[in-house]
């Protein structure tokens, strides 16, 4: 049975970091391309970033680029999620999935994936 679990999330002041993690159990998280999402309250999933397999490559969405990082501990079989320079508007339930790929195009919705974690809240307030 193929579970994702994020951890990390918290209460953080606007231009704070946090660190985010997917571990995961029945699945080899460094086999697939893993995918981090956001729902704000009363939104839809927004997709934050994804890592490849295939070329170790990394995407983000516009309003992340320079300030999240997607990172593999091929060890610890986790992804983790860096976040700089939080605001306001990154308050939301942060989930990794993954859609059993090998690579990311960056355009892939919430609908193409596979597994879900269950999400972890970030809250970015002073």
């Amino acid at each position: 049975q193929v579970q994702l679990v994020e951890s990390g999330g918290g209460l953080v002041q606007p231009g704070g970091s946090l660190r985010l993690s997917c571990a995961a159990s029945g699945l080899i998280l460094n086999d697939y391309a893993i995918f981090w999402f956001r729902q704000a309250p009363g939104k839809e999933h927004e997709g934050v970033g994804c890592a490849s397999v295939s070329d170790g490559s990394t995407l983000y969405a516009d309003s992340m680029k320079g300030r999240f990082t997607i990172s593999r501990d091929n060890s610890k079989n986790t992804v983790t999620l860096q976040m700089n320079m939080l605001k306001p508007e990154d308050t939301a339930v942060y989930y990794c999935a993954t859609n059993l790929g090998y690579y990311c195009l960056g355009d892939e919705s919430d609908n193409d994936m596979n597994y879900w974690g269950k999400g972890t809240l970030v809250t970015v307030s002073s």
